[in-house]
């Protein structure tokens, strides 16, 4: 991240601090309806470390279904590209995986997989799997003719031309996939947590909603927000140092 950018990032933050603390104040509203700046860093020191523990519980959620959902992305990239057959089974399916509005599962996974670590995981996973999936299939899909014709010329069979020419061609859109998956994995995480657990800033979030303690409830908002931020900064140097040729969004 250049300094310019970081500067007017820094701005934009100060001036909705301003404009947060001016409407806090001008309306006079209780702190449970619209806690001001002060109120929320009251609360962060008043919970900082119950908001850390459960910012990893969140954290480790999100990771494990982040990994998850690439791997099986990557899995049926493959096999959509490869083999026809798979494609006509599986693109159906890839299809109605974006249609149907995942976080509508979130109720029975949780019947499913109960409370504990599964049932987000495998919430953050079918949120990740579908961009993945799509974009690495895509991918390989539209590898350029004259590098397998190329491939061909030089009697590079199916299996050599995947490895050597399909894949890094399909890389850049693989990567954009994943970075669009790392923006929406603590969400998938979260919203698993609202509908039922032990652990984590969803469960933390939906405690402060019933007890209307607003700042809090801020407070854990700010803690996803930044752990979102950090995932897709560290996703975005990840993919840099693995893949220096891609150039940076």
């Amino acid at each position: 991240m250049g300094r310019g950018v970081a500067l007017q990032a820094l701005v934009s933050f100060a001036a909705v601090l301003v404009l947060w603390q001016a409407a806090a104040t001008g309306l006079a509203l209780p702190s449970f309806l619209l806690p001001s700046p002060a109120d929320v860093v009251a609360a962060y020191g008043a919970y900082g470390p119950r908001l850390l523990t459960e910012a990893g519980v969140t954290l480790a959620e999100t990771m494990l279904g982040l990994a998850a959902g690439i791997a099986f992305g990557l899995l049926a990239g493959f096999a959509v590209s490869a083999s026809p057959l798979a494609g006509r089974l599986l693109s159906p399916l890839l299809v109605v995986s974006q249609a149907l509005p995942v976080f509508a599962l979130a109720p029975l996974l949780v019947l499913w997989f109960g409370f504990g670590l599964a049932s987000k995981v495998v919430m953050t996973t079918l949120v990740i799997f579908f961009p993945v999936a799509s974009a690495f299939a895509d991918g390989l899909r539209r590898t350029p003719p004259h590098f397998l014709d190329l491939a061909r010329l030089n009697g590079a069979g199916r299996l050599r031309t995947l490895r050597l020419i399909r894949v890094p061609a399909a890389l850049p859109a693989l990567v954009t996939g994943i970075r669009v998956a790392a923006v929406y994995a603590p969400i998938g995480a979260v919203i698993g947590e609202w509908v039922g657990a032990s652990r984590g800033l969803g469960l933390l979030m939906v405690q402060a909603n019933a007890r209307m303690q607003t700042p809090l409830l801020f407070a854990a908002l700010g803690v996803l927000a930044a752990a979102t931020l950090l995932l897709k900064i560290a996703v975005d140097r990840l993919t840099l140092r693995l893949i220096p040729w891609i150039e940076k969004d």
